[in-house]
């Protein structure tokens, strides 16, 4: 089985299209402007600007950056962005900038070099602005005194080719040259003798010309200081000093140290050490110590940036003269740098019909570091269906082996691991999520068998009742789920057009409101279904049921409780405790513990005069009534169902308090209290003079009546009291005065300060009983209609005949 999967990965191997063996050169300017052509790359790899489009043509590199761009439309290799040699290759003496031409469909590569020539875009640069010699002037002819060269960036004829010295005098001349390809020197030559009487100073400038077209030239000022007897320079111990230092070093280490000797004594003997660096690298890395000449770090290194650092040190003694030498710092490479994986090209997701051998990700790997810690190697771990192979150089692929299924796995983690060969290796991880696309094979799927959901009465429209789920196996477009309501099939159960489903999330609402007497419960069928193609779909049936609400408040039957003025009750001044004033009658549309009724005194003009009983609803005395007690009372009831919230009503009582009911006039101190205590409005005006004048009205025409009918009147009585009221109509009853029926008229207004009792004789058809009520006011009246009365209920044998229930039939004005 191994012999078997290594064949074959070497079929896979080789069927890929091998690279070119030569790689395409080409050769730019630097600072070529952007667009500049460089060659025609297609051209030259035997490709049409059609196949680069169609395989996706494109050009990578192992830094990751981009210099130069492909132009697709024509296969022209062009400058992507500006190109400094010197910043790409430094002093190297050649600049290659490699990159590969990446092909898909197959995959190809071409390898392509491109040469960076150097122009003379840079001066010679002196490491100081001024340089100062003290010289003895016991110097013999012909002594030398070396000088630090300039630096020119750029190579070749661009580099730096002469030296001179301006204004030219007499003391002094310029000699320069090489000592190895890497060792050059320019010194100062006395040509006369120095005589510091004649001229204790002198200045020139030291000019420095390298070979460009046009040529580009860098100075710096020497000045000579003339000293007495100063005849022995420094000397170092080695011409070049060479060290070594890791790149993790920490600040503060020490990289060596320089040793320079001077045979003088005493001040001229005294040798200090000065860093001479060189140019470009004004942002040394080193100190050293003047005294020692101990060399030391000021920040870490990095082998990666740069894998040597030279720089020169000055040692000068007392009394000016001086030498310099070279040192050399090798920067040693450790292993710090991991491998860099980066990703050219990944496909997710894969349909899970794919082939095996197909190609999932296409990356590259490289390491930072040098010799061992540079070698690479990749592994796939622990994985089945995937496996890694190598491509091209350091590029490598993962591709498939067996054949996937999204039910079984809908998501794969690929995990490569790039190790270095260091000690101890530094590894990196790259994660490739592969996610398997789907075909609609599942249906949706309920969440349950059947749905009931509960709504109240009386709901607003479009109340949210709860929601259907499904679920698809399925993922993407075969797992999107639309619901429906799905058409009756039967007549046996009509559709409901009060439901409604969201087809986006399967939320069901009731669109009006409902009346849990007229539908206590309905069923529909819902539908749900993907989006694959064909669609799938199931089915589920959903049950709606109405919760009664309590939304029915009770109703006052009695007293009635309309616009007309509420009626008065009698309530004598005699009553006891437990005096049955009247009772409170309502009822309530809805059914169970909502029309349960509960009745409670909620306001009254004497709240300790009266009770409410709360399971029947009568009003009665709670203690006996006394003269302090205000003549008219008024009550509130609230009678409240046991709904939840409650809903309630108010029935308005008011009560008269009399001391006798046939008393014909309110004492005026009563009537002065009732009125101090409500409220004398306007319209309690207007109703008074309204009364006033129905009165008169009607005594007008009572008075016509009396005068033509005297005789008949004699045998009225005017009766004051209860008891005498009694006794008075039993009397006549018995002696056959009263043979026909009378209405009996009480008139109280409060208003006026006097009551009248009228006995009137038979109604006349021409005027009815409603007719003969007096003074009917808004407020401060009432009127009750009159009845008639026959002799037997008032005869002695029945002594009850006007109790407080015939005193309910007379009207109170």
């Amino acid at each position: 089985m191994a012999i078997a999967r290594q064949v074959l990965c070497l079929c896979a191997f080789l069927s890929v299209p091998p690279a070119r063996a030569e790689p395409i050169r080409y050769s730019v300017a630097e600072e070529a402007e952007s667009g500049s052509l460089v060659g025609k790359l297609a051209e030259d790899a035997g490709l049409t600007p059609e196949q680069l489009s169609a395989r996706r043509a494109r050009l990578v590199s192992e830094d990751g950056r981009q210099h130069f761009r492909l132009d697709r439309a024509s296969g022209r290799l062009v400058v992507a962005g500006r190109l400094d040699r010197e910043e790409l290759c430094g002093h190297s003496g050649t600049c290659m900038l490699p990159f590969e031409l990446l092909l898909a469909n197959p995959l190809q590569f071409f390898r392509v070099e491109v040469a960076l020539k150097d122009i003379n875009d840079h001066s010679p640069v002196f490491p100081e602005e001024q340089v100062i010699f003290r010289i003895p002037e016991t110097s013999d002819r012909g002594s030398r005194f070396p000088l630090e060269g300039a630096r020119d960036l750029d190579i070749g004829s661009n580099n730096i080719q002469t030296y001179s010295i301006s204004p030219e005098n007499g003391y002094f001349s310029l000699s320069f040259g090489s000592r190895s390809e890497d060792d050059k020197y320019i010194e100062l030559v006395l040509e006369k003798p120095l005589d510091r009487e004649e001229q204790a100073e002198m200045g020139f400038s030291l000019i420095a010309v390298d070979g460009g077209s046009p040529p580009r030239s860098g100075t710096t000022q020497v000045k000579i200081v003339i000293l007495d007897a100063n005849d022995n320079a420094p000397i170092f111990t080695q011409e070049l000093y060479i060290g070594q230092i890791l790149e993790n070093m920490p600040e503060g280490s020490v990289v060596l140290s320089v040793l320079a000797t001077d045979q003088d004594a005493g001040v001229n003997g005294d040798i200090s050490y000065q860093l001479s660096q060189a140019v470009g690298q004004s942002n040394s890395a080193f100190v050293i110590d003047p005294i020692t000449g101990e060399i030391k770090l000021t920040k870490p290194l990095d082998f990666e940036d740069s894998e040597h650092h030279e720089f020169r040190v000055r040692a000068t003694d007392g009394g000016g003269l001086s030498a310099i030498c070279k040192v050399l710092v090798e920067v040693v490479d450790v292993n710090d740098n991991a491998p860099e994986l980066a990703v050219s090209s990944f496909s997710s997701p894969l349909p899970e019909n794919t082939a095996p051998g197909t190609v999932v990700a296409l990356f590259t790997v490289r390491d930072r570091d040098s010799g061992a810690n540079g070698k690479i190697s990749c592994a796939l771990e622990d994985q089945l269906f995937f496996s890694l192979r190598p491509a091209y150089k350091n590029y490598y692929e993962v591709v498939t082996v067996s054949a996937l299924d999204r039910e079984e796995m809908a998501q794969y983690i690929l995990t490569v691991t790039a190790a270095d060969a260091g000690s101890p290796p530094l590894t990196t991880t790259q994660t490739f999520s592969v996610d398997i696309s789907d075909v609609n094979d599942n249906a949706p799927v309920f969440n349950q068998t059947s749905y009931t959901m509960y709504v109240r009465e009386n709901n607003v429209p479009t109340v949210f009742v709860g929601a259907v789920s499904a679920a698809d196996a399925d993922v993407g477009l075969n797992a999107k789920v639309t619901y429906s309501l799905a058409p009756v099939e039967t007549a046996e159960r009509p559709s409901c057009s009060c439901i409604s489903v969201n087809s986006e999330n399967g939320h069901v609402f009731v669109l009006r409101p409902l009346d849990y007497e007229q539908l206590r419960q309905t069923e529909v069928t819902v539908s749900a279904s993907d989006a694959g193609s064909p669609p799938l779909r199931a089915n589920v049936t959903l049950r709606l049921v109405v919760l009664d609400e309590n939304d029915n408040a009770p109703l006052v039957l009695y007293p009635a409780q309309d616009s007309s003025p509420p009626s008065s009750e009698l309530v004598p001044v005699s009553a006891e405790a437990g005096y049955l004033v009247t009772k409170v009658v309502a009822v309530d549309a809805d059914s169970g513990q909502n029309s349960w009724l509960s009745y409670h005194l909620l306001r009254a003009s004497d709240p300790g005069l009266f009770t409410v009983s709360a399971q029947s609803g009568e009003v009665r005395l709670r203690r006996p009534v006394t003269e302090r007690d205000t003549v008219k009372q008024k009550l509130v009831v609230l009678v409240r169902d046991n709904g939840k919230p409650p809903l309630s009503a108010t029935a308005a009582l008011s009560a008269l308090v009399l001391k006798d009911f046939s008393d014909a006039r309110l004492p005026p101190s009563s009537a002065a209290t009732e009125d101090e205590g409500g409220s004398l409005t306007t319209y309690l005006i207007i109703s008074l003079v309204f009364v006033s004048l129905l009165f008169l009205i009607s005594t007008a025409v009572f008075v016509a009546r009396k005068v033509c009918k005297r005789q008949e009147l004699k045998a009225g009585h005017v009766l004051y009291g209860g008891d005498n009221l009694r006794s008075g109509l039993a009397d006549a009853a018995a002696a056959g005065t009263l043979p026909h029926a009378y209405c009996y008229e009480i008139s109280l207004t409060t208003g006026s300060g006097n009551s009248e009792f009228k006995f009137l004789k038979p109604i006349l058809p021409s005027l009815p009983p409603q007719h003969s009520a007096v003074g009917q006011g808004p407020d401060d009246e009432q009127d009750f209609p009159c009845v008639p009365v026959s002799a037997e209920d008032m005869a002695p044998d029945n002594p009850g005949t006007l109790s407080a229930g015939h005193f309910n039939t007379l009207s109170f004005n």
